[in-house]
């Protein structure tokens, strides 16, 4: 049902908009505040990505997670797109993605409904379960003696 709403609804709201500003306003300003709106969003999500592809590189220079900087990346993505649709409507979600408050609270809303089951990194694999208990313990790998940054021998 969803998907009828998007394919059908958002066009027909889009055309009574433009009706009703069109009709308030006129057709040029009409027509004006849709461009204008479509150069503003570009010039926003341009230096926007570019903000985000910056965070997005350090997380991955730190090794930290870039799940976040994704994130971010791809809803300003979507944004761009929804701000170069012509219509009022998709015009203020686009520039509602724009702000990082938006972003974060959608993040928290599809992390509430995102469960994840497995990870696989290279050819290891890890999968969660909720029964699982942390099991701590001590390692060591033969035949590989070197010394590490703090000058501990590891074996």
């Amino acid at each position: 049902m969803w998907l009828f709403f998007l394919f059908v609804g958002v066009p027909i709201l889009e055309i009574a908009l433009f009706i009703q500003v069109g009709g308030w306003l006129g057709l040029w300003p009409t027509l004006a505040i849709v461009v204008a709106t479509a150069i503003a969003g570009t010039m926003m999500v341009k230096s926007q990505g570019a903000q985000a592809l910056a965070k997005l590189q350090r997380s991955f220079n730190d090794l930290t997670d870039p799940t976040e900087p994704l994130a971010h990346g791809a809803m300003i993505l979507f944004s761009g797109a929804l701000l170069l649709t012509p219509g009022f409507f998709t015009d203020a979600l686009g520039f509602a993605l724009l702000f990082p408050g938006v972003r974060r609270f959608v993040m928290r809303q599809i992390g509430k409904r995102i469960e994840v089951r497995s990870v696989v990194s290279g050819q290891e694999r890890w999968r969660a379960r909720p029964d699982d208990d942390v099991i701590d313990g001590d390692y060591e790998v033969e035949g590989s003696e070197r010394r590490g940054p703090t000058d501990l021998t590891r074996h």
